[in-house]
């Protein structure tokens, strides 16, 4: 992609509110334009008072209050078509990036799971909200000072050459050198890598910053510090180089610019002294000459600002490359007319799958030819070693993920022909790792079914067993969660998760290792919770601790992407395979106690607590 169509691009985004953006680029014309009256006021005051130099009283004063009048009535006109122009521009900017923020969030809720998997949340973070605040500098600022800095150079130039085209054409010179200067650094190939690299740099250091904040409890434990936390010091280090390295790339070309541009009156001076040679007594070019010279410092103003407005345009650029990046971010595809399935038995049929496309060097299974039915009514269990696949299967049952071999039907419906908002709609999903919102617990709860009343939204929380300790809340069900709010235990989280699902009341439900970091308090709360949300539904359940899935009517144990056996509890133990060494492997660790009898005596603080667990035996 060149520069050309990454600026068309932006003005394709600028384009949603073309008429606000019209309206404010002609008033901004018109403030450029009026506030070239002036000049021409101060012009024809100087010739006056010139002309009748030797005789004051032949000057005409109506004549110079009328010409004052006009400069006066030009730049409150210039003021307030600045406003209008402004108050436009803005409107316009805020109601785009309102839309754009929105379409992208919709968008990135859209796209498969392995996008979010690969893309930093840091580097999506600077995307959703600094990316899209420049383009909200560029609509409401630049855009109209874009307008004034072409429309006041050509303007007034068009006027130094009306007045003296000698003189004009000398002051184009350096113009043209200056931003040559310019457009050999920035339009080249190694100043476009440079922004690019610089824009990388600053995402991975959002990206890397943000991990060490959200690490801050293993920052503490293991006082870790920014200097000795790799990644992000190496990023600062890196963000620091290339800003260097931009500044030593663009600092002789800039200021050669800025001191051409700044001096343009040094290259009138010269010029207008040797036209005037044997015009002594030419009043007419003097008074031009005068008139000259108080133009070129306005000449330099706006020309400086196309340099600013040519920089922060830049990166402004880059910042869209990578909203565009985003937006072409394949969506997982949606069906003309979503099917309705008139049963819940849940079926994979010959399904493989990989993370990465074929033609990738990563490209590895992570399953292979996965089938089974997990029955309506039923409990069906995924349990074997860690990593070998069970998650994925759970995740592309919620289609997070497309799968290329095979397919996953819910009664007689391919799940790519129900559509994301039913097939959302038919499964709910009790995640491992609960994430809870920034609002309160009700608004919590109520995400499985906006339409809930209170009452049910309490009814739901009383039966996942979390009513009680919501209550004892200052302030109940409107506590707001995190900062600013209270924070929750794990099994705390898991039971307002499990409130949620049982206020959704979807038929198929799935529950990846939902006990996993609860306390034996908070297991046993949770699984009242579970007995009454699985009642009646089609149950896939991830499990590690093999004892909650014993009467699954079920077993199928997953080892490295396939499936190795499968069966009830009883049937799979005298099979003596992997799950039997599983479950020898389970009742070894609920037995297993910290510290040895012959040890106790070396060990006091193990011994302290072997000696209270036999206690409390």
């Amino acid at each position: 992609m060149n520069s050309n169509s990454e600026v068309v691009g932006l003005f394709r985004i600028v384009s949603t509110k073309k008429g606000l953006l019209i309206v404010a680029s002609v008033f901004s014309t018109l403030s450029s334009l009026l506030q070239i009256v002036p000049f021409f006021a101060v012009f024809k005051i100087i010739e006056e008072l010139l002309m009748h130099a030797q005789n004051a009283a032949g000057i005409n004063k109506e004549l110079i209050i009328h010409w004052g009048m006009w400069a006066f009535l030009a730049l409150v006109g210039a003021l307030i078509a600045l406003y209008i122009g402004g108050m436009c521009s803005h409107i316009a900017a805020f109601n785009i990036l309102y839309e754009l923020r929105v379409r992208l969030s919709e968008h990135v809720a859209k796209v498969p799971m392995g996008y979010h998997n690969k893309t930093a949340s840091g580097e999506l973070k600077k995307i959703i909200e600094v990316s899209v605040e420049k383009i909200e500098k560029f609509i409401a600022h630049q855009l109209p000072d874009l307008v004034s800095a072409v429309i006041v150079p050509l303007s007034l130039l068009i006027y130094l050459f009306w007045l003296d085209w000698r003189m004009a054409l000398v002051l184009l010179l350096p113009i043209g050198i200056g931003f040559w200067l310019q457009a050999r650094v920035f339009g080249s190939e190694e100043g476009q890598k440079a922004y690019r690299d610089f824009q990388y740099a600053v995402e991975e250091m959002n990206a890397t910053g943000i991990e060490y904040v959200r690490g801050m409890p293993a920052v503490k434990v293991f006082g870790i510090t920014a200097e000795s936390f790799l990644t992000f010091k190496q990023a600062v280090t890196r963000y620091r180089d290339i800003s260097l390295n931009i500044t030593n790339m663009c600092k002789t070309s800039y200021s050669l610019f800025f001191i051409i541009i700044s001096s343009l009156f040094v290259f009138a001076v010269p010029i207008g002294i040797l036209l005037s040679s044997g015009q002594a007594y030419n009043q007419s070019f003097a008074v031009t000459f005068i008139l000259i010279l108080i133009i070129t410092p306005s000449l330099s103003a706006p020309l400086l600002k196309l340099l600013y407005l040519g920089s922060g345009l830049r990166e402004i650029v880059e910042g869209n490359k990578r909203i565009a990046a985003v937006f072409a971010e394949e969506v997982v595809s949606e069906p003309t007319v979503p099917r309705v399935s008139s049963s819940y038995d849940v079926s994979f049929d010959q399904v493989s799958f990989a993370y990465e496309s074929k033609d990738s060097m990563d490209f590895k299974h992570v399953l292979s030819n996965i089938s089974f039915v997990a029955r309506a009514g039923e409990m069906t269990a995924l349990v074997g070693p860690s990593g070998g696949g069970k998650s994925t299967i759970a995740n592309l049952l919620l289609r997070f993920w497309d799968v290329k071999e095979g397919q996953i039907t819910i009664g007689d419906v391919p799940i790519r022909e129900m559509g994301t908002e039913r097939l959302m709609d038919t499964v709910s999903f009790v995640f491992q790792d609960v994430h809870l919102f920034y609002d309160t617990i009700e608004e919590n709860i109520r995400m499985g079914n906006t339409a809930a009343s209170k009452e049910e939204v309490m009814k739901a929380a009383r039966t996942a067993c979390c009513h009680e300790f919501i209550e004892k809340l200052e302030y109940g069900y409107d506590t707001k969660i995190d900062e600013g709010g209270t924070y929750l235990s794990g099994g705390e989280a898991q039971r307002i998760a499990i409130a949620r699902a049982l206020l959704k009341n979807a038929p198929v439900l799935v529950l990846d290792e939902a006990t996993a970091y609860a306390d034996a308090e908070n297991e046993r709360k949770i699984q009242q919770g579970l007995a009454e949300l699985v009642k009646d539904k089609t149950v896939l359940i991830i499990a590690h601790r093999l004892s909650t899935i014993r009467g699954a009517e079920q077993i199928i144990v997953v080892n490295q992407g396939e499936i190795a056996e499968r069966g009830t509890h009883e049937e799979l133990r005298e099979r003596n395979g992997l799950y039997e060494q599983m479950w020898r492997a389970h009742i070894s660790a609920a037995r297993w106690k910290l510290g040895l009898d012959d040890q106790l005596s070396r060990q006091p603080v193990a011994a302290a607590v072997v000696k209270e667990d036999m206690s409390d035996e």
